[in-house]
């Protein structure tokens, strides 16, 4: 654990702490898996504590080829839209110029095929062709909270491998629920060190929704438990609240008391600092906590849980943004909206909205529904969705969509600790 001074030193330093290229040979093919959960072209798109920084993953890059490491890839399967983005994505963060430099191979696991690889107990999951194909992988992760799964560091970095099908499986239902699929994805995954970006960190994540702070570490270990036990601490989490580490280390007999464990460098308890890792609901479960403050009624919203799959929580917030602007004053007229795979709609409500495909595949049959406004979709898409909702006297403005992903990006602009050029590579 290592406090950055200069991300290229600071990170030999880790690795030179841990030992973290024992166990790799300089013929090895080697991928380097970063955090990319999501890009957009469209409107503003703030990366602090959500994408992996270029200046962590170029400085990785120089350590490799400085110390005889060639055959290099960088593979990631960003939440997919309508087609694969990974190219664009990539020259966005810069990584170009390590394929120009370094003869570094560019991956987008969402334009290359898929394996599916059978882990027994008939438990199944499409993994990227390329990941499977490495001799070493390094996981390069975000320190940053998950609203789904508390953390989402190292372990939980390793689902961008899956096909689109595969991440949807991971959020099931009892022995297929979240925290007990994703952290099986490593058994077939040759992972040899995970590298924590700590450079910023992120509370109610995992996506620009939430709210980055400058945190200027890295951590390093050639365990990926370990890793994700001292990265979870340092976001002041132990590891027995964070169900997927817990079920990691029952299932592959690993100790969760961090006394176990070295830790070389900074102390944990220097850099300890518990952050929210969800959004605040009402009590009633009828929506997030501004919508009570702002005295919005006859809407009830009920909270996500673990079976909403990652596009359509990524449209959650979006979605929320857009109903609120619908709001005029006046209460809703008994508008119930649900999600995921296992919410089912209530009675007494005059119109109910089947927010996405599997809600609305869950419902179809539902005899409490007296009007059903099914926004269809993989997730929904906005724009669609405001015209349905039109239809039936609830006017959105997409305008105050427009206006919030301004602000999230504009309230780090200018301000001291938060450099833009973190995702560049000179």
């Amino acid at each position: 654990m290592v406090k950055v001074s200069e991300v290229h030193e600071s990170l030999g330093q880790a690795l030179d702490l841990c030992d973290g290229l024992a166990g790799l040979q300089v013929d090895d093919k080697i991928l380097l898996k970063p955090n990319i959960v999501s890009w957009d072209f469209d409107y503003p798109f703030p990366p602090y504590g959500v994408v992996t920084t270029s200046t962590v993953i170029q400085a990785l890059v120089q350590i490799l080829v400085e110390r005889g490491f060639k055959n290099l890839i960088i593979g990631e399967g960003s939440l997919p839209g309508p087609k694969p983005q990974g190219d664009a994505i990539y020259e966005a963060l810069g990584y170009g110029k390590l394929r120009d430099r370094y003869g570094v191979r560019l991956v987008d696991f969402n334009a290359e095929p898929f394996i599916t690889t059978d882990y027994g107990d008939g438990f199944k999951l499409d993994i990227a062709q390329e990941a499977l194909a490495v001799d070493k992988i390094i996981n390069i992760p975000v320190l940053k909270t998950h609203n789904q799964a508390k953390v989402s560091l190292g372990i939980k970095n390793l689902k961008g491998c899956l096909s689109r099908r595969s991440k949807q499986f991971c959020h099931g239902l009892d022995q297929e629920e979240l925290n007990l699929t994703f952290p099986r994805i490593i058994e077939k995954l040759p992972v040899a060190l995970t590298i924590i970006d700590g450079l910023y960190t992120l509370e109610k994540g995992p996506g620009p929704t939430g709210k980055a702070y400058p945190k200027g570490l890295l951590l390093a270990s050639r365990d990926p438990l370990a890793c994700d036990l001292v990265g979870a601490a340092v976001l002041g989490y132990g590891a027995q609240e964070v169900p997927h580490l817990a079920f990691y280390a029952e299932k592959y007999g690993y100790s969760l008391e961090l006394s176990d464990y070295e830790v070389k460098g900074e102390s944990i308890e220097g850099y300890q600092g518990r952050i929210d890792y969800d959004f605040e609901w009402s009590e009633d479960n009828t929506g997030p906590a501004g919508f009570e403050k702002r005295g919005i009624t006859g809407l009830a919203i009920r909270k996500y849980d673990s079976s909403l799959c990652t596009g359509c929580s990524v449209q959650f917030n979006p979605m929320l943004i857009l109903l609120a602007s619908a709001f005029k004053g006046e209460p809703f007229n008994q508008i119930e909206l649900v999600s995921g795979k296992q919410q089912l709609a209530s009675a007494d409500f005059n119109t109910t909205i089947l927010f996405g495909k599997c809600a609305c595949h869950l419902n179809r049959n539902n005899p409490n529904i007296n009007q059903a406004i099914t926004l269809w979709g993989c997730p929904p898409d906005l724009e669609k969705m405001v015209e349905e909702l039109g239809k039936e006297g609830i006017q959105c403005d997409f305008n105050e969509y427009v206006r919030f992903r301004n602000y999230l990006f504009d309230r780090y602009k200018g301000k001291e600790g938060y450099n833009p050029g973190d995702w560049t590579i000179e």
